[in-house]
């Protein structure tokens, strides 16, 4: 049950996503930061987290989930460190992510050549 909860609730957001993109004229780098952002507002009013409970990796792997884990990251810090945790709390419960996206980037271009067109 729990790969079709993820196939429902990433379907879904792919979905929007793929409508986004049919009908209106925002450019793939706006949906996306709008999905990000999203992500940090359906979080602060705590309506993200029972849709990662529900659709696990279905919620958490796009970017919406990306945005979800920044605002619990900030919220984590702030409780623990208050204003300072406002700028160190998304990059701090992102950081592996981050790190292995650059790696992962870093190894994609040492082993693959970029054509000239």
């Amino acid at each position: 049950m729990d790969f079709l909860n993820a196939f429902i609730v990433g379907g879904a957001l792919c979905g929007i996503g793929q409508i986004l993109i049919d009908r209106t004229k925002l450019t793939p780098a706006r949906i996306l930061t709008g999905y990000v952002v999203a992500g940090v507002i359906l979080s602060a009013f705590n309506l993200y987290a029972p849709l990662a409970d529900y659709g696990g990796a279905g919620a958490t792997v796009p970017l919406t989930g990306f945005g979800h884990l920044l605002a619990k990251g900030v919220k984590k810090a702030v409780d623990a460190e208050g204003f300072v945790g406002i700028f160190k709390g998304g990059v701090t419960a992102a950081a592996a992510g981050i790190c292995a996206s650059v790696f992962f980037g870093l190894l994609a271009a040492l082993i693959f050549k970029t054509k000239e067109k």
